[in-house]
């Protein structure tokens, strides 16, 4: 699992992605999630987002991402992630996902305070996530 990793309080992580029609296509392809709101402009159109939006757990998976790429990083484990969806993601909106460290419950798990923002700095999406880190992870 490579070299020994310190994860202090307050250490954070992100991950940066931009939401083109192809990745929300992708993504309904790979869910068999088919609501029109996120597939065809027209309909879309009719709805008071007035435009296609990426799917609300598209945009959570950059959370995890995050979190198994960046911080704690591969071999992390979820126990748990809660989501509270803010705003839209529009088609070619850019999405930072961000993790932070706040607590180490149990002295070998990692709380992180979970967001997602839009280019415009405006936040979307934020949450929670409990993880157990990979055995090379120190936390201090």
């Amino acid at each position: 699992m490579g070299d020994k990793r310190i994860i202090r309080i307050g250490d954070e992580a992100t991950f940066t992605k931009k939401i083109t029609s192809e990745v929300v296509n992708g993504f309904a392809e790979v869910t068999d999630d088919n609501n029109p709101v996120h597939l065809d402009d027209e309909y879309a159109k009719t709805t008071f987002f007035k435009k296609r939006i990426a799917h609300g757990f598209l945009i959570g998976s950059l959370i995890s991402t995050t979190i198994t790429q960046k911080m704690p990083g591969n071999g992390t484990i979820y126990i748990s992630q809660s989501l509270v969806f803010k705003g839209p993601v529009f088609i070619d909106d850019v999405i930072t996902a961000r993790v932070k460290a706040v607590d180490f419950p149990n002295g070998n798990r990692i709380l992180l305070k979970t967001t997602c923002e839009n280019q415009d700095g405006k936040i979307i999406l934020e949450g929670e996530a409990l993880v157990v880190p990979p055995r090379n992870i120190v936390l201090q």
